[in-house]
């Protein structure tokens, strides 16, 4: 059987992988950044940089190489590879700015975030922030969930905290005990020059403290010298007095004992009892006509707990998850040549794993007298395979380089120091 003399107009695949890729500037091959981005790389979020695209044109002959096209052709244009090294940086952008938020989001919370575009850029329009690639900045440690849950606890205690206590009163009336606080004060925050304006409305009040003159007890408790020589060690004086004795009380001492004053003189001095039940003040004994004509009291109101004080920042505005991280994508210029390494080995197995996508295309080509079969899906099989192997690479890394971690090597390291320097014999000193 003879067979026919096939006469081809082209002997080549149409697509072939070039040896070399080509850098595309506005100046080049793509007249603007915009036509760069829309032809060869999907997202467009490192056409502005000169150095990304020489590692584009760079990954080229890196993949031509590694998958043998100067042996087989290679069904893949250059816009494939370039489009593989994008994907590949910012897939490395993602797991280290991943990586990264694990370590400062504790100390983020409640910071300025801002707005961002598709490619994960900051817009002008967003926010406004203190600087920009913030994902490369080594932060000061502000641990500011906990200060959150301190200040809490410093309000609920009575000391300090972020919220707002406000100071009213209410006009007593004769042969008149319930006052309704609750009431008193939703009314007077109808009133345009009242400090807390607009901020009652139906939010509940809590009321803090109930009181109408305060007591005057610093200079009984500093004594007659205000403080010299001993200072307010009143629980122990014993059979000195202050100016025989010369000691130094801490200020926490004095603190405690100035409240014992104070609660001292409101139990024993005060005329006037009350008893508080749901925002509703009784006075006791009811009042005359000699009574004071004002009963002071402080109190805050609850609010939500996404709510921003209007005379506070307290960062409900800012950031709250890892999601609003004003982290943009890591800029190519600051990705070493590790980083720039797993890169490219990452950019060849999505090559890979695109080749293998069209080869499965056609799996069988008929020839005279047989048929070549394509190895498309052992190429996707390798080429995600490959991907995983990397991310889990760099995630393990990483996951070993977190500050917590760093610290823990570093205590180990000191442990291991000290242990050597116990055995090692100590010098003699002859004066």
């Amino acid at each position: 059987m003879s067979y026919p003399t096939l006469t081809p107009k082209s002997k080549t695949s149409a697509i072939v992988l070039p040896a070399t890729g080509t850098v595309e500037t506005s100046s080049g091959v793509c007249d603007t950044a915009s036509a760069c981005n829309t032809a060869h790389y999907p997202v467009g979020a490192y056409t502005g940089s000169a150095q990304f695209l020489s590692g584009a044109a760079a990954q080229v002959a890196y993949t031509y190489k590694k998958l043998g096209g100067d042996i087989l052709d290679i069904e893949l244009t250059t816009g494939n590879v370039y489009a593989a090294y994008e994907e590949a940086v910012l897939e490395y952008s993602y797991l280290v700015n991943l990586h990264q938020s694990k370590n400062v989001l504790s100390d983020y919370l409640g910071a300025s975030t801002g707005s961002f575009n598709h490619q994960g850029k900051i817009a002008e329009t967003g926010h406004a922030l203190s600087g920009s690639d913030l994902s490369l900045r080594y932060p000061r440690m502000k641990i500011t969930y906990e200060k959150r849950v301190s200040d809490f606890m410093a309000t609920r205690a009575g000391l300090a905290g972020d919220t707002t206590i406000y100071s009213a009163s209410v006009s007593t009336a004769t042969s008149k005990s319930d006052y309704d606080l609750q009431e008193i004060v939703a009314a007077a925050a109808e009133e345009t020059d009242s400090e807390f304006y607009n901020k009652v409305s139906n939010k509940k009040i809590t009321v803090k403290k109930v009181y109408f003159k305060t007591p005057f007890a610093m200079w009984r408790f500093f004594g007659y010298y205000g403080g010299i020589n001993a200072v307010g060690n009143l629980s122990s004086y014993g059979m000195y007095a202050d100016d025989s004795t010369f000691e130094l009380i801490p200020a926490w001492h004095n603190k405690l004992q100035a409240m014992q004053f104070e609660d001292n003189i409101w139990t024993r001095v005060s005329h006037y009892s009350f008893e508080l039940k749901n925002n509703r003040l009784r006075i006791f004994p009811t009042p005359s006509t000699i009574s004071p004509s004002k009963i002071w009291f402080e109190f805050t109101v609850d609010e939500d707990p996404w709510d921003e004080p209007a005379d506070s920042k307290t960062g409900t505005m800012g950031v709250n998850n890892l999601s609003t991280i004003p982290f943009e994508n890591v800029p190519y210029e600051n990705i070493n040549s590790i980083g720039k390494q797993w890169i490219r080995r990452f950019a060849l197995a999505v090559s890979k794993e695109v080749l293998g996508q069209v080869r499965s295309k056609f799996a069988n080509i008929p020839v005279p007298g047989d048929s070549i079969i394509l190895n498309g899906q052992a190429l996707i099989s390798e080429g995600r395979e490959e991907q995983d192997k990397l991310r889990e690479e760099l995630k393990s890394i990483l996951d070993e380089l977190t500050y917590s971690k760093l610290l823990e090597k570093d205590a180990s390291t000191l442990d291991a120091a000290n242990s050597i320097q116990t055995k090692m014999p100590l010098p003699i000193v002859v004066g």
